[in-house]
């Protein structure tokens, strides 16, 4: 046997710690090759919110290759401690809940894997939503009629579908994945060329679609103050042939509101609360209506230099992937050899996530040209659902939403599931299945109502990031320089072993350097003046818990 493989050669059975769920892989049973982990981070990757986040940089002001060039790096990054994070799981074949017992003791786990836990059932909701409105888009497509605006009884019967496909995998186990993963990639892959394809086709060229992403930085309603005199500023898209799309513009505030010329000067006003606009091209057949927008006011005395913009993006960048650095050793567990985790890693994910986000930025560039109907930046369709639901072709529309069903679940099961389920399996080993903790997930992405938070994925990433750092500083900080890579393994599934800490169940050391880490990650949330800290929270806390951790060990 290889060195770098461990097997438990003790029957702990028994022991209230130990389920079948979390014991080790054996080594015969570890057969995933480097081709298979790169294949679900390519499954994993290719998703709906990295399409999202990468539209939305633009939208922030950020052009096209400063976004592709901070969504490189940041993946880079976090690769390298998803790297580390995942040597004890080839090593020991053990899943992050065991593993965590050794830095944060028995019992402290619990903190770190159920926040964990329940922060990737938000996820899981999400996707399952996203999912849903794929399904709906392609009853749509089906019967020939056209979709409703916010929510709606046919979306939540989507929902529910896609809730129950999730279900079905989770009742299958882990290794259901291997062969949706394995085969969803490449077909993800054909689908992500072909859009780009398209859009370059119906646009005619690279050039000319790139060049939109500069309409998409424009808000289509901004308020502006100069003395006591406000002023409203109204930006609309324009064709490729670089004529404006609108033509009329109402101000819905004003109740004598009627359809006005459009005009790019700066539009006096006497009251700038709660400004809504609505934009319109008279001259189409139908009449195109834009949707409703608030205008927002902006702050004079606000200042921020584009490299402050850069590492706010790169610290949520690398928040995306915060859930899955914590608990990679799920999935690395069942790797034949460190060589196969580290190189399947850096091939699957920053490269993926780099070609994914540059489908989301070219595709939705190429809307503002390709659909007459989006007229203003506001409307743009930045998920593709949206925008594959504006296709003509029924049959394109249906082949198209199932690719991103695929993807979507593929994402779901892989990041989403494997992690909570473990989490709440270590809560409870013997009564607590992974199945069971699989259905748990399920019904908790439901309660976290994934509708409202699907619009809040920016701040939530920020958030979850400052809760999650702490806890990857931690861990790493423990496996690699206190305890140099060497773990007791039967001592981990031993209610009063090693890592009881004493029996209490809880490590001092990892305690306070996670309250410390995640405090400091997270007070600029609610204090201005160190919101650089909050800005930045998966660096604050990682670096501050690893450190704080490293001392209070060694003083130990």
């Amino acid at each position: 046997m290889s060195k770098e493989i461990i097997e438990l050669q003790e029957d702990l059975s028994n022991s209230p710690l130990y389920s079948d769920d979390l014991a080790p892989v054996s080594a015969k049973n570890r057969t995933w090759s480097k081709w298979h982990l790169a294949a679900i981070w390519v499954g994993m990757a290719v998703c709906i919110p990295t399409y999202l986040l990468a539209s939305y940089m633009i939208k922030t002001g950020l052009n096209w290759y400063e976004a592709l060039i901070i969504i490189g790096l940041a993946n880079l990054i976090i690769t390298v401690p998803m790297v580390l994070n995942g040597h004890a799981g080839v090593k020991y074949g053990i899943p992050f809940p065991v593993i965590g017992r050794a830095a944060f003791g028995t019992k402290g786990v619990h903190l770190a894997s159920v926040t964990r836990g329940i922060i990737a059932c938000g996820w899981f909701g999400v996707q399952t939503w996203i999912g849903g409105l794929a399904i709906y888009a392609i009853f749509h497509a089906v019967l020939g009629t056209q979709g409703e605006l916010g929510l709606s009884v046919g979306k939540f019967v989507g929902f529910g579908i896609f809730w129950l496909i999730n279900m079905y995998f989770i009742w299958k186990g882990t290794e259901s994945i291997k062969w949706l993963e394995t085969y969803s990639a490449p077909i993800l892959i054909i689908m992500g060329v072909a859009l780009i394809y398209w859009s370059y086709a119906k646009a005619d060229g690279f050039a000319i679609v790139l060049d939109q992403s500069q309409q998409l930085e424009k808000t289509a309603a901004t308020i502006t103050q100069e003395n006591d005199t406000y002023f409203l500023s109204l930006n609309a898209l324009h064709d490729k042939e670089g004529q404006i799309k609108v033509d009329e513009y109402k101000l819905l505030s004003n109740e004598n509101s009627t359809w006005l010329p459009f005009t790019t000067d700066p539009i006096s006003i006497s009251d700038p609360d709660d400004v809504q606009v609505q934009f319109r091209n008279s001259s189409s057949q139908p009449i195109v209506l834009s949707s409703v927008v608030t205008a927002g006011i902006i702050d004079p005395n606000a200042s921020g230099s584009k490299l402050w913009s850069y590492l706010l993006w790169l610290t949520a960048m690398v928040g995306f992937w915060a859930t899955m650095s914590i608990s990679i050793a799920d999935i690395t567990r069942f790797a034949a050899t460190q060589k196969d985790q580290v190189v399947g890693q850096f091939i699957g994910l920053p490269a993926t996530m780099m070609l994914y986000s540059f489908v989301g930025i070219f595709v939705t560039c190429a809307a503002v040209i390709n659909f007459q109907d989006v007229l203003i930046a506001d409307d743009a369709p930045w998920d593709p659902v949206s925008l594959i639901a504006k296709i003509k072709s029924p049959v394109v529309v249906v082949i198209a939403q199932i690719f991103m069903i695929i993807a979507t679940l593929s994402t779901n099961i892989a990041a989403n599931v494997i992690a909570p389920s473990n989490a709440f399996s270590n809560l409870y080993p013997k009564r607590i299945s992974f199945r069971t903790g699989g259905i748990i997930t399920g019904l908790i992405g439901i309660l976290i109502a994934p509708w409202w938070l699907l619009n809040e994925i920016s701040g939530f990433l920020i958030f979850v990031s400052g809760l999650l750092g702490p806890v990857l500083g931690i861990l790493i900080a423990d496996y690699f320089v206190v305890r140099k890579k060497n773990l007791e393994l039967s001592e981990l599934y031993k209610v009063d072993g090693k890592y009881s800490y004493g029996k209490t169940g809880f490590s001092r050391a990892a305690m306070i350097a996670l309250f410390i880490g995640v405090f400091l990650a997270l007070i600029g949330y609610w204090i201005p003046a160190l919101d650089f800290l909050y800005s930045l929270s998966w660096f604050t806390g990682f670096i501050i818990s690893f450190v704080i951790y490293v001392v209070l060990k060694k003083k130990e």
